[in-house]
């Protein structure tokens, strides 16, 4: 698969730079943010192909910066990212056009294959548009 870009939104540093680092050895152009202002204004200097989005994170939470993503870059696919607790809040989000979500804490290997899905999904609409 072609190269492409992902920006992590997490409010828990420590995981952001775990998953930014196995990203990056994968060949991943890997970025994080750790709130939802700070990954608005990532987009808003150079939009990504897919944003891994947290759901509950302090200030403006995931489905706030989902709504705000969805009306400023549309073509950006979003993965919620959810604990046990929130997962009623996931499902609200992929109504809102979420793409996919996964659960806390995630394994790299299903991100790895909800972000080439994300991938795949981005690209094949952008050529047909």
């Amino acid at each position: 698969m072609e190269p492409f870009s992902v920006l992590l939104v997490d409010d828990e540093s420590d995981f952001l730079r775990t998953i930014i680092k196995r990203l990056s050895k994968r060949g991943i152009e890997a970025a994080g943010a750790t709130s939802g202002e700070e990954a608005l204004a990532m987009l808003a200097e150079r939009p990504r192909d897919v944003v891994v989005l947290d759901v509950k994170m302090p200030g403006m939470d995931g489905l706030q910066v989902l709504r705000r993503i969805k009306t400023a870059w549309p073509d950006t696919e979003v993965i919620m990212l959810t604990g046990h607790a929130s997962i009623d809040t996931a499902m609200e989000g992929m109504a809102c056009g979420a793409m996919d979500y996964l659960m806390k804490p995630a394994d790299l290997e299903d991100l790895m294959y909800k972000l080439e899905d994300a991938v795949r999904k981005k690209r094949l609409r952008c050529s047909c548009s």
